[in-house]
């Protein structure tokens, strides 16, 4: 029996280096660089982040999309994306980095670490009470691979771990919530919001001054915290700086903006209780992405389902 014939790859990639990405994905594919291949009959997948408006409706036998990040609004941003499946990213790396970051940033605001970076400044010599993992509540918005992973470690150090997601979720140990009514009493319970939800027109904006001020504000830490590593677009910053000013947020950890890179002239770079990161909490290694889009490309040309399919309805 004749082996079938090995699809072609378009790589279009904004904000990344594409080299690197043509580099392993063109070790096993034939790989075309956009500009290049507008319009190309023998293109069956494309591999993206930030692709220019309209260049895949070009592509008359497009199969698949292929993202090189967790999320996919940059795909949408596109009116014209065709009716093909589009696959997100799932690979152990980047659910490894996120993890850490979110554990890092939640034990840093756990045991104090703005206050003790202050005093450090001063020459301050004191220890405030330092209340156990267990007194603490950690919300995480979000329950996919990498909210889950982050529950699951956070769970292995005390942590009490609340989630919430769209839709109904059961996972051991972890208080879930779901849907409007039950955000509400989400966020009544958590101490530090860990934010970690795609970016979908239900979504954006979600992190506001309204949402902020229905945190807990009586618990262990003297205030809540938030943590947001998902998207920019998710948080409202001038809402984050109002609560932070008015007392309803102590402390927060951004990882993401609403526009990036984060302007010089923003506040949140100098604010004593913001802890500012560039869009780093995981990033997307072409190393340990590229070889899993391959796989799927392979089983896809041997009639197998596609894993990690993008519900267009849901956005993500």
């Amino acid at each position: 029996m004749s082996t079938p014939q090995r699809g072609r790859v378009l790589l279009s990639v904004t904000g990344f280096n594409p080299q690197r990405w043509y580099d392993l994905l063109s070790q096993e594919r034939d790989v075309v660089l956009e500009p290049d291949g507008a319009e190309d009959p023998s293109i069956d997948y494309a591999v993206v982040w930030k692709q220019q408006p309209g260049v895949l409706a070009k592509l008359p036998n497009l199969k698949v999309i292929f993202s090189i990040g967790a999320g996919v609004d940059h795909i949408f941003n596109d009116d014209q994306v065709p009716d093909v499946p589009i696959v997100r990213v799932v690979a152990e790396n980047l659910t490894q980095y996120m993890c850490e970051y979110v554990n890092w940033r939640v034990l840093d605001h756990h045991r104090q670490g703005a206050l003790y970076r202050t005093q450090q400044t001063k020459k301050v010599w004191h220890e405030p009470r330092q209340p156990p993992a267990n007194e603490v509540s950690v919300g995480i918005m979000g329950l996919g691979q990498l909210g889950t992973r982050a529950a699951e470690a956070l769970l292995a150090l005390g942590f009490s771990v609340n989630g919430w997601s769209r839709t109904p979720k059961e996972i051991d140990g972890i208080a879930s919530y779901h849907g409007e009514d039950g955000l509400t009493p989400f966020l009544n319970a958590t101490d530090i919001l860990v934010v970690l939800l795609p970016l979908t027109p239900a979504t954006d904006g979600i992190v506001n001054y309204g949402l902020l001020s229905r945190l807990r504000q009586d618990g262990p830490l003297g205030g809540p915290c938030l943590i947001n590593a998902g998207r920019g677009k998710l948080q409202r910053e001038a809402d984050i700086l109002r609560a932070l000013e008015d007392g309803v947020l102590k402390e927060a950890s951004l990882d993401v903006f609403e526009s990036e890179p984060l302007a010089s002239e923003s506040p949140l770079w100098e604010h004593p209780r913001v802890f500012v990161t560039p869009h780093a909490a995981a990033t997307s290694d072409p190393a340990h992405l590229a070889p899993p889009m391959l796989r799927q490309m392979d089983a896809f040309e041997r009639g197998e389902p596609l894993e990690n399919l993008v519900d267009r309805k849901a956005g993500y």
